[in-house]
């Protein structure tokens, strides 16, 4: 038996704002198909691609992993980009939730593995949509230019299979490791992921570790030196 939607998964929060005027129109754009999956993955693909996933501007604020300062901002890392996917398909009449999971990545730059003194990154986001009676995992965050860059395969989305990082890149090197799985939430669980980070990374939460610090162009820096 499959954990049926509840009316949760159609409303509003502070950051999953679906109500949002910016995300409406967003998810009006956006979501064109023939039926709810083609729409969903109409929806991944414009939050994947259209918004360039940025970890080095990190700000623990509803207001600043809402989907609305997503759309404002035009990038995100993994939490904000899956809340823009949630609040989006929320506005598209799609049931959606986040959910998270504990992963080593092996995509970051030399800045962030020194920052974070691990490649263990917690709560890291994804989105659930209910589609075809079932909740599928989908990830958005790194767009495709970035999997190109760094010799990944991109992530696609059908809507039927879970879209999950891969474990090896093209060069068949490990990318990404699950180590934790924490679970499905209705709405953005902001305490403990701030209560986490600032446990774990407290580097990471000293804004002058990454101030002025471009992620694209370390990425260009790395890959192509």
């Amino acid at each position: 038996m499959h954990d049926a939607p509840r009316p949760e998964h159609l409303q509003a929060t502070p950051a999953i704002d679906s109500d949002h005027p910016a995300v409406r129109d967003f998810a009006q754009r956006h979501a064109q198909g023939e039926d709810e999956r083609a729409r969903a993955v109409a929806l991944y693909l414009a939050v994947r691609d259209g918004f360039r996933y940025d970890p080095y501007r990190i700000d623990l604020s509803t207001r600043g992993l809402s989907a609305s300062q997503v759309l404002a901002n035009g990038y995100g890392w993994c939490v904000p980009k899956a809340v823009l996917l949630a609040a989006a398909s929320r506005a598209a009449g799609i049931p959606a939730r986040l959910g998270f999971a504990d992963v080593r990545n092996h995509l970051s730059t030399e800045r962030m593995r020194r920052v974070m003194q691990t490649d263990v990154f917690h709560w890291h986001g994804y989105t659930e949509l209910w589609l075809g009676g079932r909740w599928v995992k989908a990830t958005p965050a790194f767009n495709l230019e970035l999997c190109e860059r760094f010799g990944l395969l991109p992530l696609d989305f059908d809507g039927r299979e879970d879209s999950i990082y891969h474990p090896y890149d093209r060069a068949g090197q490990r990318h990404m490791e699950y180590v934790h799985q924490r679970g499905s939430f209705d709405d953005l669980p902001l305490a403990d992921i701030v209560q986490d980070f600032a446990r774990v990374y407290p580097g990471l939460m000293d804004e002058a570790q990454l101030a002025g610090a471009d992620f694209a162009a370390e990425v260009r820096q790395e890959t192509e030196g």
